[in-house]
């Protein structure tokens, strides 16, 4: 086949849509799964260590491209593997609303990315046999905007369209008004004293009272823990709490644990958990107001309502105690749950607060989500069977056994450069503390105030890291690669490594404050995502440096491998860290946990010329 007929086909007509449908699965699995789970009540020891376990994939990748190379041609792998990222991307969204979702979703989760894995490597193969060297230089720019586009459809848009089915999917947002003043009369409503009868219209969140007036009058701390007791009580007897563990169950499960792990355990939460912070020798406690929750009517016989309870706005001194979340059905939805409010002890001024009690069919906004998701890709397995041009035929003539002399040979000689471990050490540490930050940045943010998170919304979270986040990302990485071509990486790489790094102290500052304002948050955000793309310029001209010589798109890919692994391993402690210490401790071990990184800069070899630009560059 000649030239001119590979070429028929425009670059504009595939190029685009290739890189497009690369990037969506990987943000997908990575990013998008996430917030997903955290907004289906997973919790973030499970989330970040099995979220982190589907970079696996990515890992080990290098292992099979051979057979991608030799079996079949680029378009079949291209266009079979888009039509199974499909299929997967379907599944997910059959199995969110079933009660096992979550190891299900896993199951399809991991599809997921052994397709997307394998869809990578063909893509990046059929972009250098589809194209001359020149139009791969001219179109190089195109396939990453579009890679980057996918990147803002998944973390921005995406989850955007979740968070608005969220909130048009259920029942109608409740807001509750709270008062904290001198003059406020004690209010102290039993459950025994609500009229609870079934009432006409749309089913709505019911809250008594309307408007909370807490008194600023303190108790003692075995008044308060009495009344707080009591409403927990109730909560888990009509089964809106969990009940407390019995001491059989405690000890069973101090048995399956081992002595190494607990003491650790034990350990961290003593020294470092937020809750052993130095607790007010005053034996007064902040005054309390409670809330009784139920529904209007009763559901369909199939169908949980979750009621979500949290604050929205307002004085911090003004704190949810008990009942954050609730689930009604038609059996319960006329007994009451109950939510605890309580005031600082120290507060001796008129403030007050705002609370909200929301109702989205999470399950069904996700499903809805992920059914777009695989429409999508259906798409893009029909375009692409067409669009592509034909221009590979199987090798016949080639052996597995050859193909594999060769691969190993790849290897060889990548684990016999010159001082390679240190550099594989220096991919490994260099993004330590991101690598922990990024499977609890989201979480952070949707969290409740009470739990210590910003209790942004789920489209407020998309806004600030689809948007916001990926503006100030592309930005650093433009300014990051325009600077390394002038003065060359080795100038640079002390200054990218405090970009990356040192901006994570934006989480720690956002912890302890925990703003209202939304413009601050997306700031602080943006400071840290520009100070990584910025930084993650040094670590892509360090992979390259690593891969140059023979087989060096090989090499390259041995190099990415280990930066999955790098993001993996450290992913899937972080969130098991975060619960055990709280998230304003999390975040100032992430940025102890970048120490290794400068220290690795000490003796990685940088050729000083590397990534300036050279007159044949420049021609």
């Amino acid at each position: 086949m000649s030239k001119v007929e590979k070429n028929r086909r425009s670059p504009w007509l595939w190029v685009p849509s290739l890189y497009y449908a690369e990037g969506i699965p990987y943000v997908v699995v990575m990013l998008v799964s996430v917030i997903m789970y955290k907004r289906m009540g997973i919790s973030n020891t499970d989330i970040a260590l099995y979220t982190s376990w589907l970079y696996l994939p990515w890992v080990i990748k290098p292992l099979w491209s051979p057979i991608v190379d030799i079996l079949r041609t680029k378009k079949f792998w291209i266009v079979t593997m888009q039509l199974l990222i499909g299929a997967a991307l379907g599944s997910v969204a059959l199995s969110i609303p079933l009660p096992n979702f979550f190891r299900i979703t896993l199951a399809f989760f991991w599809l997921l990315a052994f397709s997307s894995a394998t869809h990578d490597i063909a893509a990046d193969g059929f972009y250098m046999l589809g194209l001359s060297k020149h139009d791969q230089a001219w179109f190089v720019g195109i396939r990453s905007t579009f890679y980057r586009l996918a990147m803002i459809t998944g973390q921005g848009l995406l989850i955007i369209l979740a968070g608005w089915l969220e909130g048009n999917t259920g029942l109608e947002t409740a807001a509750l008004q709270v008062q904290a003043a001198p003059e406020a009369r004690v209010q102290r409503i039993s459950a025994e004293d609500l009229q609870i009868t079934e009432e006409s219209g749309d089913l709505r969140i019911v809250m008594t009272p309307e408007n909370l007036e807490i008194s600023l009058t303190p108790l003692t701390k075995s008044e308060a823990a009495a009344m707080i007791a009591e409403a927990r009580d109730m909560n888990v007897a009509n089964g809106y709490s969990p009940p407390p563990a019995t001491a059989a169950e405690l000890q069973e499960a101090a048995d399956r644990e081992s002595t190494w792990k607990r003491g650790l355990e034990n350990f961290l939460r003593s020294r470092f958990g937020e809750e052993n912070a130095a607790a007010p020798t005053s034996d007064r406690a902040g005054n309390l107001g409670l809330v009784y929750f139920q529904l209007s009517g009763p559901p369909p016989e199939d169908k949980d309502i979750v009621v979500n309870f949290g604050r929205s706005s307002g004085d911090k001194n003004i704190s949810l105690i008990e009942g954050n979340r609730f689930v009604f059905n038609s059996g319960n939805w006329n007994i009451p749950a109950v939510a605890v409010l309580q005031l600082d002890h120290r507060l001796k001024h008129g403030s007050s607060a705002e609370y909200k009690a929301s109702a989205g069919n999470i399950p069904l906004s996700w499903s809805l989500t992920f059914f777009i998701l695989a429409a999508l890709f259906i798409v893009f397995f029909f375009y692409h069977r067409f669009a592509l041009p034909p221009v590979e035929t199987v090798d016949k003539s080639a052996s597995l056994q050859g193909v594999f002399s060769e691969f190993f040979t790849t290897f060889r000689l990548f684990f016999s450069k010159e001082k390679i471990g240190i550099s594989i050490a220096f991919l490994l540490l260099y993004r330590l503390g991101e690598s922990q930050l990024v499977k609890l940045a989201s979480p952070f943010l949707l969290d409740a105030q009470e739990a210590g998170g910003l209790g942004l919304s789920t489209g407020q979270v998309g806004f600030v890291y689809g948007t916001v986040g990926i503006i100030m990302l592309t930005l650093g990485g433009i300014l990051g690669g325009i600077l390394a071509s002038r003065q060359g990486l080795k100038y640079w790489i002390w200054w990218m490594a405090v970009a990356i790094n040192l901006p994570n102290a934006v989480y720690i500052y956002l912890s302890y404050v925990l703003p209202d304002n939304f413009l601050m948050i997306n700031l602080a955000v943006g400071i840290e995502q520009f100070g990584y793309g910025f930084g993650f310029t040094a670590y892509m001209l360090y992979m390259i440096a690593v891969a140059e010589g023979e087989y060096k798109t090989a090499h390259f890919a041995i190099a990415t491998a280990f930066m999955a692994l790098g993001m993996m391993i450290p992913g899937m402690w972080s969130g098991w860290l975060q619960e055990l210490i709280g998230y304003r401790h999390f975040f100032i071990w992430v940025l102890i946990a970048t120490i290794p990184s400068f220290l690795m800069l000490k003796f990685i070899p940088v050729d000083p010329e590397f990534g300036k630009k050279t007159a044949e560059d420049e021609a």
